[in-house]
């Protein structure tokens, strides 16, 4: 007699990035569903995108059905396991159940809690309603509803105020800007993107912005949004206003905890989670925004999709390794800005670190490379993409760094070795798309599968599906090996969609950077 044993049974709260991604992992892992079942829910009606290019669909360089992570008849083919516009509004620890906005209930083996986060709305005086959402003439930019409403307001002449210049806010910003808005960010502290740039580096961002066309207020916060006259005045903290058709806040996020919370989980800044991702409950399990690992939340997509690979792994009884935590890149998504930073960006005060500084802020341009015992351990580069390839090799590998360490700022230029360096002196290891931790290895191994272009690397491998700036890498890969590996019938070529925003800035302006090397 054959026993026939049930599928495992996972329930996963959210369809955005982390939870769809988790989804795709267990059905490379188990294609036929025979180990796993995973069922997902999602309280937004539309198929899971990738809320990185949101800018890009703000700018109208991209459509919003050009950023689905999956073609459009994928959630029609597994209708029975992908439930759209559905929320989960309670957990049942007990009986292991969930209950459901559409009233319905439904059993798991383990629950995964992916459900992201939310944009914060300061409770700034006419910036929220009663219910704490955004105002008329307010929205957030978090999800594609976001995006519609900032698209049909950011039109020539119109005038956008963005509360906030972080990574979200400079991209709305420039979106908006391509727009032909007239755009004022507003931000409290004395540089952009301060956890992405040191202070120096932040002030060519600065200037970099200006000279697109937008002014930035600075030292300032929103102190009120009032409407006057049939238009929006934004009062800030410096005594100034500034009238707007739209104001964009882009104010940082809160995990989603809510369902953690009341279902009685450990939670501090997120869902506590360990090394294997498990909550304080066994059975449930969290990744992505909601997650908080070893005291970070990290709020980015690679650290998401790492997650999702352990816990697939898990699920599906493959002896994978564990989590413990992620290593970032965070690379800016504005049109005509090529932004890197990753690890440290403050000077360490010890005896032990080296620190080089370029600054050429005429042309847009800051790089900063911190060296410990021969490691990288942190870098800026803005309008600097050239290195930026190597410099996150050393980064990711912990190998020691050249000795001449002018290299790590100037590359090739130096004699030494760069992002547009040949394929050829490219280590196997070299991870090429750090969204999907796809190395040349895979990319080469794709190759030889018949995967011939671009598009086909990136439906192989998922590289170049999450941020889009290793597009160009993996361009040169595969031209590189159209000549190294020519083939007798080579398909024609077809890019995914993606945009040039890594376009170096140029000047012809003659005055020389500023090159300064310090160690503390």
């Amino acid at each position: 007699m054959t026993v026939t044993t049930a599928p495992h049974r996972v329930v996963v709260v959210g369809n955005g990035l982390a939870g769809a991604r988790l989804q795709d992992e267990v059905l490379r892992r188990d294609p036929t569903g025979e180990r796993v079942r995973v069922i997902v829910y999602g309280d937004e009606p539309h198929p899971a995108y990738n809320r990185i290019l949101l800018s890009t669909v703000i700018a109208g360089r991209l459509r919003p059905e050009d950023i689905g992570l999956r073609p459009s008849s994928w959630v029609d083919d597994h209708a029975d396991r992908t439930h759209l516009g559905v929320s989960v509004t309670g957990i049942d620890r007990a009986c292991r159940t969930i209950t459901r906005s559409d009233g319905g209930t439904d059993t798991y083996d383990t629950l995964v809690l992916a459900t992201g986060s939310s944009a914060a709305v300061p409770p700034v005086p006419g910036m929220r309603d009663d219910d704490g959402r955004p105002a008329p003439g307010v929205v957030t930019f978090r999800t594609l509803e976001d995006c519609a409403v900032i698209a049909a307001s950011a039109g020539p002449g119109s005038r956008v105020v963005v509360v906030g210049a972080g990574l979200l806010g400079v991209e709305a910003a420039r979106g908006a800007a391509l727009r032909g808005a007239q755009v004022t960010v507003v931000h409290p502290k004395t540089h952009p993107m301060e956890k992405q740039l040191d202070r120096a580096g932040g002030a060519v961002l600065a200037r970099v912005l200006r000279e697109l066309g937008m002014d930035i207020a600075l030292g300032a916060r929103a102190a009120a949004v009032r409407h006057v006259d049939g238009t929006l005045q934004v009062d800030l903290t410096d005594g100034t206003g500034v009238d707007a058709d739209l104001v964009v806040v882009t104010a940082g996020a809160r995990p989603n905890t809510d369902l953690a919370v009341a279902c009685g989980l450990d939670v501090g800044r997120a869902v506590v989670v360990d090394d294997r991702l498990r909550t304080s409950d066994p059975h449930i399990r969290a990744i992505g925004d909601c997650a908080e690992h070893r005291g970070e939340v990290y709020g980015l997509v690679q650290p998401a999709w790492e997650m999702a690979a352990v816990l697939a792994d898990d699920l599906c009884g493959v002896d994978g390794p564990a989590y413990e935590g992620s290593a970032v890149v965070t690379r800016l998504k504005a049109h005509g800005i090529d932004l890197a930073s990753m690890g440290c960006v403050e000077t360490p005060d010890d005896d032990e670190t080296e620190v080089l500084t370029l600054s050429d802020p005429t042309r847009g341009r800051y790089a900063k490379v911190i060296v410990r015992k021969d490691r990288l351990i942190g870098a800026v580069m803005l309008g600097n993409p050239e290195v930026v390839g190597t410099l996150g090799q050393y980064f990711d590998a912990g190998t020691p760094v050249p000795s001449d360490r002018m290299t790590l700022l100037l590359g090739h230029l130096a004699g030494g070795p760069a992002e547009t360096t040949s394929p050829s002196t490219m280590p196997d290891a070299a991870v090429v798309c750090r969204c999907n931790t796809v190395t040349k290895k895979h990319l080469v191994s794709a190759w030889r599968r018949g995967c011939h272009t671009t598009a086909a690397m990136a439906q192989a491998t998922r590289a170049t599906t999450g941020c889009g700036s290793c597009v160009s890498a993996v361009d040169g890969l595969c031209d590189w090996l159209h000549r190294a590996d020519p083939t007798s019938a080579d398909p024609p070529r077809v890019d995914p969609p993606g945009d040039d925003s890594c376009t170096p800035a140029s000047s012809s302006d003659p005055r020389p950077a500023t090159l300064v090397r310090s160690s503390t």
